[in-house]
């Protein structure tokens, strides 16, 4: 072991005790059963949906206790860092109302950056190097690689322990020597596990578990040749907890078997442990089974696509609270929001990600918003991602209301077609003349009319059209003009002896449709109409004509 001379040689001369950070950080004053809860992203990558279902339980649970919650990006790693991705954290919690309690860059427990935390790191890394449960480690990459192929061919397993630690138990003359030719370093912890131990603890979720204790003498400083001196994840996250005074760690499944290593550092540096809740993975159903939701190949995984897309944060919401809670996927919306999420009744088998059920419950959602909301959400939504929509609807806004009332307002049973704000140009678009291509004789979405009678009844129709009030009077106009033109009155007629017309009040109707939305499908035409105007009518219907 290394004289406390030496040990404290490699640290700044100023470098804090950890009793300054007791102090700077000390317990919070929250009431009895508070828990403070802490989602802890890395800028490696964008966010996932699932650090939205994380975060979401994480606020759920702290804020239902009356404890705080933390948001802190866990930027350690920074030769695997993406261009962006911090500012993509900040995008997604603000959309999903999942902003930290602290969200001031420090607050009193930050800062909540850990490469903005090295000196606190450093001064625990010394401590561990006082008491001896730490040590420098020389070893370079060709000879852990080759102690690495060795224990694989003698079949034990693999790692930095025991006999294959060669730093383990160096003599202090031997550190010293290697510190005096300037030999890069790393700090690993010593750990405490003899062989075959085992380590238990209960999950907040799936109850008592125990694992194989951890046998590595891990690392927890890196590389003394780096420029900035930074601790690997268990160390880094062990000490940001304790004096951030997290009290509940919920976190992915994947973190199950290293919590033999956190407990191990927690106990070694005197900390008292969290309790721990794995949540299970979001799954998707692919054929013959189902598997994890991947980044890499699906894009429904990101938040961005959810963004991009524009699904109602409230709707996103409304469902990763299901998944979490089956109960509440069965509660309507608004009530389900306030019900609260609790671990006890989190699953162990990962919940399946489905976009046709999500679509279904963001238009149901959709559809009990007023026009005036949902205009504003649109346009909103337009400015970050459909930017050549923005002026359409800022010319247009009354437009845009009176078309979003069509069948949706004053009726028993709202139309459902918008599930996403993306949708909006698709479904809403043929409303807005800047927008809208006008359709011209022979087109096939007329169904094979004669282009001569399709002017000719165009033409006519323009010629005598009114704009009335009441809606069987406003259709009784294309019935006359389907009878001057030779359809049949029925479509039953026109299926009796379907050479005699050349279409039914249906095909004439259709073609009257057609002009107007550009669709064979439309919301109520007499609607649609009342909505566009009457010189907006004659214009469409008028291209049909060629006039």
């Amino acid at each position: 072991m290394l004289d406390a001379r030496t040990i404290d040689a490699l640290f700044p001369a100023d470098l804090p005790e950890p009793a300054h950070w007791e102090q700077r950080y000390p317990p919070r004053d929250l009431p009895a059963g508070a828990q403070v809860t802490r989602l802890a992203p890395s800028p490696t990558g964008f966010v996932h949906i699932g650090g939205i279902y994380a975060g979401l339980i994480n606020r759920e649970v702290a804020h239902r206790s009356g404890g705080r919650y933390l948001v802190r990006v866990e930027d350690t790693d920074r030769s695997r860092q993406v261009d962006g991705a911090s500012a993509q954290f900040d995008r997604a919690f603000d959309y999903f109302g999942l902003a930290a309690d602290d969200a001031a860059a420090i607050g009193d427990y930050g800062p909540f950056l850990q490469s903005a935390r090295q000196e606190i790191y450093l001064s625990y890394v010394r401590e561990l190097l006082r008491t001896g449960l730490g040590y420098l480690c020389f070893a370079t990459p060709e000879e852990l690689a080759d102690a690495r192929r060795r224990q694989e061919e003698a079949k034990v397993p693999t790692g930095y322990y025991g006999d294959w630690a060669i730093w383990r138990n160096a003599d202090a003359e031997d550190v010293a020597a290697k510190l005096a030719e300037g030999a890069p370093y790393v700090v690993r912890f010593r750990s405490p596990a003899v062989p075959g131990a085992r380590r238990a603890f209960t999950d907040a979720i799936r109850g008592r578990l125990e694992h194989e204790d951890n046998r590595n003498d891990v690392v927890v400083l890196k590389s003394s040749d780096s420029a900035l001196r930074l601790p690997t994840y268990h160390f880094a996250h062990v000490v940001d907890d304790h004096l951030m005074r997290v009290g509940l760690v919920i976190r992915g499944e994947e973190w199950i078997s290293s919590v033999p290593v956190h407990l191990q550092l927690f106990e070694a540096l005197g900390f008292e442990p969290p309790h721990y809740a794995h949540i299970a993975p979001l799954m998707k159903q692919i054929a013959g089974g189902k598997r994890k939701l991947s980044k890499r190949k699906d894009p429904e995984s990101t938040v961005d696509f959810y963004l991009g897309e524009g699904y109602p944060a409230e709707a996103v919401l409304y469902y990763l609270r299901g998944l979490a809670n089956g109960r509440l996927a069965e509660l309507p919306l608004a009530e389900a929001l306030q019900e609260p999420i609790r671990l006890e009744e989190c699953g162990v088998a990962g919940p399946l990600v489905d976009l046709v059920k999500l679509e279904s419950i963001s238009a149901d959602h959709i559809a009990t918003l007023s026009s005036e909301q949902i205009f504003d959400a649109v346009r909103t939504w337009a400015v970050a991602y459909d930017a050549d929509l923005v002026p359409v609807l800022d010319a247009e806004p009354a437009l845009a209301l009176a078309s979003l009332d069509v069948e949706r307002v004053a009726v028993d049973n709202p139309r459902k077609d918008l599930r996403k704000w993306a949708d909006f140009r698709s479904t809403y678009g043929f409303f807005f003349p800047q927008l809208f291509t006008p359709v011209a004789a022979g087109d096939e979405r007329l169904g094979g009319l004669d282009t001569d009678l399709v002017r000719a009844f165009a033409k006519d129709f323009a010629a005598q059209y009114e704009e009335l009030d009441a809606p069987q009077a406003w259709f009784d106009q294309i019935r006359m003009l389907a009878a001057q033109h030779g359809f049949a009155p029925t479509p039953k007629e026109f299926k009796k002896n379907p050479d005699a017309y050349p279409g039914s009040i249906r095909e004439a109707s259709q073609l009257v449709r057609v002009a107007l939305t550009g669709s064979t499908r439309s919301p109520d035409l007499f609607a649609v109409a009342r909505a566009l105007g009457r010189a907006e009518v004659l214009r469409r219907v008028g291209a049909l004509s060629g006039s």
